[in-house]
């Protein structure tokens, strides 16, 4: 029988960041990957297959890393674990002994119940290149796409749909506004806005009544009884924690129906740690369950999992939440809580909002107007959410405003931290964004 002592379930984003983690830490381990996919697409990167990279193998994790760090890669399914003799039993009849785990076995698409949602040409986003492949070679020929679901993948799906060349696309959401459960309602309507200037139709408030074709999907009929035509209908309503194996072998399972993990990540079983979005969650801000099934969380927890494998040395604070897309030309993000759930949830709270161009002068070529909003504890005046839209310097604002959540800076510090600003790359030191955000916010905590 083969024996290791680290072996991690799963070959992606948390997977790739626990082996390289957890050999830092324990250089003299012998570590192996064991996943059922023979290549793994980036997870982050699945709807940019479509318009942008025009081909699936062009977004793989890369399996070179693992054997440069000594990592040896399993493609087999791990179908029972049996923690009394700290095996596990593979598809192909292996029997793999560990010492320690780390299961990261991530999450499945949700598909919902609705009549019709097995016909041809009804897709999901699932982690497999030839299912992508196939996905993609249907949308070159594809005139009519009806997408259900407004989320982060249902609109940067519509926009790459759009870059593919389709021609009809309609994107169906059950809310209000589209990202309505990430960003507040005056940036939602913005990002619906960018997708009508390329005629992507946005119907909200709707639900789907069913899917309708002879084997093949035709259209899509709404609870209103409206038809849309659809050649193609994609799902990108979510996904659910792929907990099986752990919960067969008697882990844990906690009220996001993910597997249950303390601060340092372990399961009730001591030799067993769980990651990414087979985990359960807990809040950044309040200690409670939550579902923050995301790449940069996953990989966070993991590599806290893995420097504690045989000694514990990191602890997990819990999840910010850290969101980022670009619909059209249009970057947005998030990170901590946004003003609306500030006011649902009785928070007090004080806003600080700045917009200025992201280069200085704003004339320069590629300068674009970027906004921020910061939302500030009233009386300890400590930062807990920050939005961000405009250019493509979001990306790495929001991660700045996360990193000050997580060091709980406060309205002052913010307003008199020194950062590095250059008339090319960042917005004027006097027109700072973050900053005078702040400055507003404490005008209003006199």
């Amino acid at each position: 029988m083969k024996k290791v002592d680290v072996l991690i379930v799963g070959g992606s984003a948390s997977g790739f960041a626990a082996a390289f983690t957890a050999r830092r830490h324990y250089p003299d381990a012998s570590i192996a990957v064991i996943r059922q996919e023979d290549k793994t697409p980036i997870p982050c990167g699945i709807p940019y297959i479509f318009g942008t990279l025009g081909s699936p193998e062009k977004n793989l994790m890369p399996d070179g890393a693992l054997d440069k760090n000594g990592v040896e890669l399993i493609k087999d399914e791990v179908t029972a674990i049996n923690r009394e003799k700290k095996t596990i039993i593979t598809a192909s009849g292996q029997e793999i002994g560990y010492e320690k785990m780390i299961l990261g076995t991530g999450s499945l698409p949700l598909v919902p119940p609705i009549p019709g949602a097995d016909l041809d040409n009804v897709f999901v986003m699932k982690k497999d290149v030839s299912y992508l492949s196939h996905l993609l070679e249907i949308l070159k020929s594809t005139q009519d796409v009806v997408i259900i679901g407004g989320g982060f993948i249902g609109l940067e799906m519509a926009d790459e749909c759009h870059k593919l060349g389709c021609q009809n696309i309609t994107v169906v959401e059950m809310l209000s506004h589209c990202l309505f459960t990430v960003f507040d309602e005056d940036l939602c309507i913005r990002l619906e806005n960018e997708l009508k200037k390329v005629n992507i139709q946005v119907q909200t408030s709707q639900k789907v009544k069913s899917l309708v074709g002879n084997g093949k999907v035709e259209y899509v009929e709404l609870d209103d009884g409206r038809q849309l035509k659809a050649d193609a209908v994609i799902l990108g309503i979510g996904v659910y924690p792929n907990v099986a194996v752990g919960q067969q072998a008697g882990l844990t399972i906690g009220p996001t129906s993910a597997i249950v993990v303390d601060r340092h990540m372990l399961t009730n079983d001591s030799n067993i740690f769980a990651v990414g979005d087979c985990a359960e969650k807990v809040s950044f801000f309040t200690g409670q369950p939550v579902k923050a099934w995301l790449a940069s969380v996953a990989t966070a927890e993991a590599r806290i999992a893995a420097a504690n494998l045989f000694e514990m040395r990191r602890t997990n604070k819990g999840a910010v939440s850290v969101f980022s897309t670009k619909i059209g030309n249009i970057a947005s993000g998030l990170a901590g809580i946004r003003e609306t759930d500030a006011r649902e949830t009785g928070i007090a709270y004080v806003i600080g909002e700045a917009e200025a161009p992201d280069r200085h002068p704003g004339s320069l070529p590629g300068a674009t107007k970027l906004r921020v909003k910061l939302v500030f504890h009233k009386y300890s005046g400590v930062l807990i959410g920050g939005q961000v839209c405009g250019g493509d310097s979001v990306g790495e604002l929001v991660n700045l405003l996360a990193a000050m959540i997580q060091a709980e800076m406060n309205a002052d510090q913010i307003a008199t931290f020194q950062m590095g600003t250059h008339p090319l790359l960042t917005a004027s030191p006097v027109a700072y964004q973050v900053v005078n955000a702040a400055e507003v916010a404490l005008g209003k905590m006199c």
